[in-house]
């Protein structure tokens, strides 16, 4: 079955969504709550009923803003082809209508036959999971791992492990061999003292009475001494306590009297450490300001001794601009030796171009003959069509030839059939003959021939008046049209005074009047007409015939008169083929005549760029091209002849530049006169970088000197603070001078010392049992030692009298207890019968799980040995391929239920012992097998949301792979995570709008 179409009226927050198209692998991308778990809940709703009120742990997914509930599927169906599936609201798990391609409808029936009988939660487990499968893995312990693995090979889901570990779960809480607490066991065992207590039911004693009066007398005793000896306790515990704290306790007493004596002291926070650390500061400070006074004064000296030359260091950018400049000198020499060489080339160029074009121009006059693109695109087109218009010539020669030929052979053909028609004398005396001697029926054949002919020689006329008429017209059109475009040119040229073009035009105007004039064919119009007036003319004659004459059959005057018309005939068509012929021919002449045309037009346009290029018309006629080129070239080679000069000039200037500049440095600064230009910029370079020298040494010693004195005056600030600081000190102690601020601080420093002490004696009270009252009432008292030997003498009497007390009692009880435990016969028998039926009903439970356990394992042991080998070898087949082969095989325990898992080398490992990637691989090994081996007949489609989101690159990757190769069943594949897209192609993915909850394919 494959799902083709959703169409979901109201589910959750989707309403009115259609999705259509879905493929084979359809992947369903959105993020949270885009409606991916919405869809789920819809294919599985429409396809096995909605979630029931009842279900409270199952949604509903009932829209919030709107009234329609559910909506419709269409699939594709193996065996019944196309269906749709629509389910709205109604009864509990809503009205189902499914109607079939082949027009077959029905309802629930016919929907679990397209479904094949399953139910949603079979569905699921078979063909839909999702990452909770996964999850539960990562939460079992090891020894869980082999039987869920073997669970969801069986059933798809972990139910099968659940009901294994339910079923021993409750056997074991109810009876365990060795075990005290389960149900029977404990049940068993009230049955046995229950047993024993019958044995002895006669036992009965009077003194029965005596023996409680007697207890309770005791009882109030012990009652009595009890309370003795827990005030005693109390008091031992209390004496002990104030024996540990008596110290204490005095010691606060001594403290509280120490700092009432001490009083109020006003003495400022740590001020005695703080007086010390400013003498401290204040000493180094003064010896640090003394020696920072010293260094000033010895820079200023050393800053006045070395002053730079600052009028020189002044002119630096421009002596460093001109020194950059001397090893350009030689460059610039070397450019114009290597200039004025090239200068000697392009003159030789020159001169030689110039015998080329021979022309009688000096070279000012050739650069300015006109060269631009438009010049050289006329001579370009004017030297193409001259070349065009020789091999049109050459063309029309042949042609004109050839059309020739034709034309005279057609004339002899026209002249030899002339010969063979008779003359007009012949045929009348023919005809007479033929009249004179001519029966009815041979008349009348030739009447009939006659007008024949006559209807279709009117036919020909018509059909050529019509031709005749249309090529008049294109013709007339066409001659109209160039008669007004050289009127135009001849108008433009008056108006514009460029008599050329007046020329032009005029003469195109007649040639096309002339030319006209000659191809005006005469009208075949002519001979047809005189031919029809001839045959009429005999038409009269034979009808004249045909009324008066006597008929004689005269067979040899028809014969002859037949093939006369014949030849007429012949005669009539060469006679139209030599009409066709000669209008061939005239064409060619027209041809001819345009060809001349053009090539006085080209001429005249020749004639023109040459006068302007200034080149004889003989050189113009052949080498137009070649010589506007050996122009342009020497244009081109005279510009760079300029430049050379420009240049030449420009190096001159800089290296008088360069040699002026250094003079006038030389003499404003340097001591030697008369240096060559090399040993002046030496020496100047030098000069510039003892100046620097210098200006940097100064630059240091006045920086050095800045920061000594911004030094100095930050010391001085820091030194004043410091006696700000200890006058402040001393004013706040209220004192005047240093030794009496000194004995205030040792007072203060008691104080203190006293105050944390009772702070810390108070602390160790705090937590005693023994109140302020009972402290200071403990103090009043004798010592603590008699009074504690005292109270634990007297606690070691009554605990001797308690114990006497305590063993008689519990002689009482004991007799009591033997007389109360005797009981009556009958209650203890009933008591009895009453723990051994719930017992044996106890024992019956048990025995039903007990069955279904054993049930259970043999229906596993029977899949063991019959289903589960073709799913295995199909789960092997596809954890081979997503483990790269590492791991091969899958193989059954002996006993129970779980599986062992080959490695290529051979090693065994059980489900728990594998890594946790490794056991999710299996896992989706075995339940993609599962569902393509065992339920392989029922084609359903295969959910999968978002199961893979804990595999990395190479592990995805794998899995998808092996999706894409399950082509039997339909895949829909939920996901939130967008790396997981480029695996798939683009038209296979389907987008869900976080939102709105469109459909954006």
């Amino acid at each position: 079955m494959k799902i083709l179409e959703l169409h979901i009226y109201g589910y959750g927050q989707l309403e009115n969504v259609q999705i259509t198209n879905l493929h084979d692998f359809q992947v369903f991308y959105g993020e949270n709550e885009a409606g991916k778990s919405t869809i789920m809940a819809f294919i599985h709703g429409i396809l096995f009923g909605f979630p029931t009120k009842q279900q409270s742990l199952v949604l509903r997914y009932e829209p919030k803003h709107s009234t329609k509930y559910g909506g419709k599927i269409r699939i594709y169906h193996e065996s019944h082809g196309g269906a749709v599936i629509e389910r709205v609201k109604g009864k509990a798990a809503g009205d189902v209508k499914v109607v079939l391609d082949n027009g077959r409808m029905g309802g629930e029936d016919l929907l679990k036959e397209l479904t094949g009988n399953f139910d949603k939660s079979l569905f699921q487990a078979i063909f839909s999971f999702n990452l909770h499968g996964l999850q539960n893995i990562h939460q079992m312990k090891s020894e869980e791992i082999g039987k869920f693995l073997f669970s969801a090979g069986t059933l798809g889901t972990e139910r099968l492990s659940k009901t294994e570990g339910f079923l021993q779960k409750e056997l074991d809480a109810r009876f365990k061999p060795s075990g005290k607490k389960p149900l029977l066991n404990e049940k068993l065992q009230v049955l046995h003292e229950i047993n024993e207590e019958l044995k002895i039911a006669e036992a009965k004693n009077k003194n029965y009475s005596n023996l409680i009066e007697k207890k309770e007398m005791l009882q109030e005793e012990l009652t009595g001494i009890n309370g003795s000896i827990q005030d005693l306790g109390a008091m031992i515990e209390k004496l002990n306590e104030w024996k540990r704290i008596e110290s204490t306790v005095k010691d606060e007493k001594w403290t509280s009297k120490e700092l009432k004596e001490l009083g109020e002291i006003g003495f400022p926070a740590r001020g005695i450490e703080r007086v010390d650390n400013i003498n401290q500061l204040i000493h180094p400070y003064r010896a640090e300001i003394n020696s920072m006074t010293e260094r000033i004064e010895i820079l200023k000296k050393e800053i006045a001794m070395i002053q730079p030359d600052h009028s020189f260091l002044k002119n630096e950018p421009a002596l460093l601009s001109l020194l950059d400049q001397v090893p350009l000198f030689e460059q610039l020499k070397q450019e114009k030796l290597k200039c004025e060489t090239k200068l000697l080339a392009i003159e030789e160029e020159l001169s030689i171009t110039k015998e080329k074009l021979h022309l009688n121009l000096n070279e000012e006059n050739i650069f300015s003959i006109n060269t631009n693109i438009y010049m050289k695109n006329q001579v370009d087109v004017v030297s193409r069509k001259i070349q065009r218009l020789e091999e049109v010539k050459e063309e029309l020669e042949n042609h004109y030839q050839e059309e020739k030929g034709n034309l005279e052979e057609i004339e002899k053909e026209v002249r030899l059939a002339e010969r063979h028609v008779l003359t007009v004398q012949e045929r009348l005396r023919l005809e007479e003959k033929l009249v004179s001697g001519n029966d009815k029926k041979s008349i009348d054949g030739e009447l009939r021939a006659l007008q024949d002919k006559i209807e279709f020689y009117q036919q020909i006329n018509e059909r050529d008046k019509a031709t005749s008429a249309k090529q008049d017209k294109q013709k007339k059109l066409q001659f109209y049209l160039f008669e007004f475009i050289l009127a135009a040119v001849t108008l433009y040229g008056i108006l514009s005074k460029q008599w050329f073009l007046v020329t032009l035009g005029l003469l195109g105007c007649i040639l096309i009047a002339i030319f006209m004039t000659k191809t005006k064919k005469q009208s075949k119009e002519v001979d047809l007409n005189q031919t029809l007036d001839g045959l009429r003319e005999k038409e009269k004659e034979l009808t004249k015939i045909l009324q008066s004459a006597e008929y004689i059959e005269i067979t040899n005057l028809e014969e002859q008169l037949e093939l006369d018309n014949q030849r007429k005939e012949e005669l009539q068509i060469v006679k139209m083929k030599l009409k066709q012929q000669q209008a061939q021919y005239e064409k060619v002449i027209a041809k001819f005549e345009q060809w001349e045309l053009e090539s006085a037009q080209n001429k005249e346009k020749l004639l023109s760029i040459s006068n302007e290029l200034r080149i004889p018309e003989y050189i113009a006629n052949s080498f137009l091209l070649e010589a506007f080129e050996l122009i342009e070239h020497y244009k081109l080679i005279y510009r760079e002849k300029k430049q050379l000069h420009s240049r030449i000039e420009q190096i001159n200037q800089q290296q008088e530049k360069i040699i002026k500049s250094l003079h006038h440095f030389e003499k404003l600064y340097l001591n030697e006169k008369g240096l060559d230009l090399y040993n002046a910029a030496y020496v100047l370079r030098n000069k510039l970088k003892e100046e620097h020298s210098k200006l940097i040494t100064s630059q240091e010693r006045l920086a050095k000197l800045t920061d000594l004195e911004a030094d100095l005056s930050q010391k001085s600030q820091e030194l004043s603070h410091l006696y700000s600081e200890y006058k402040k000190l001393i004013s706040s102690a209220q004192v005047e001078t240093e030794h009496q601020f000194y004995e205030l601080g040792a007072k203060a420093e008691k104080k203190v010392k006293l105050t944390e002490r009772l702070e810390s004696l108070q602390s160790q009270l705090q937590y005693s049992i023994l109140s302020e009252q009972e402290r200071e009432n403990f103090l009043q008292m004798r010592p603590s030692d008699e009074l504690l030997t005292e109270c634990n003498q007297e606690v070691q009497l009554l605990q001797a009298k308690l114990k006497k007390i305590l063993e008689e009692q519990a002689s009482i009880k004991y007799e009591i207890q033997v007389l109360e435990e005797g009981g009556i016969y009958s209650d203890i028998l009933h008591h009895y019968k009453q723990k051994k039926f719930e017992f044996e009903e106890a024992a019956k439970e048990w025995s039903v799980y007990c069955l279904a356990q054993e049930i259970l394992s043999d229906t596993i042991e029977k899949y063991k040995n019959i289903h589960l080998p073709m799913m295995l070898s199909k789960a092997e087949e596809y954890l081979m391929f997503l483990t790269d082969g590492n791991y091969h095989r899958i193989h059954l325990q002996d006993t129970g239920s779980g599986f062992l898992v080959e490695r290529k080398d051979r090693t065994i490992f059980e489900a728990n012992e594998l890594s946790q990637a490794t056991t999710e691989q299996l896992y989706v090994a075995i339940r993609l097998a599962f569902a393509v081996t065992l339920y392989e007949k029922h084609l359903l489609p295969i959910i999968i949301d978002d199961s893979f989101v804990n595999f990395d690159a190479n592990r995805t990757e794998k899995v998808i792979e092996l999706l894409k190769g399950l082509e039997r069943n339909q895949l829909l594949f939920f996901t939130c995570h967008k790396h997981l897209l480029p695996h798939f192609p683009r038209e296979n993915v389907l987008f869900l709008e976080k939102g709105a909850v469109q459909i954006i394919s």
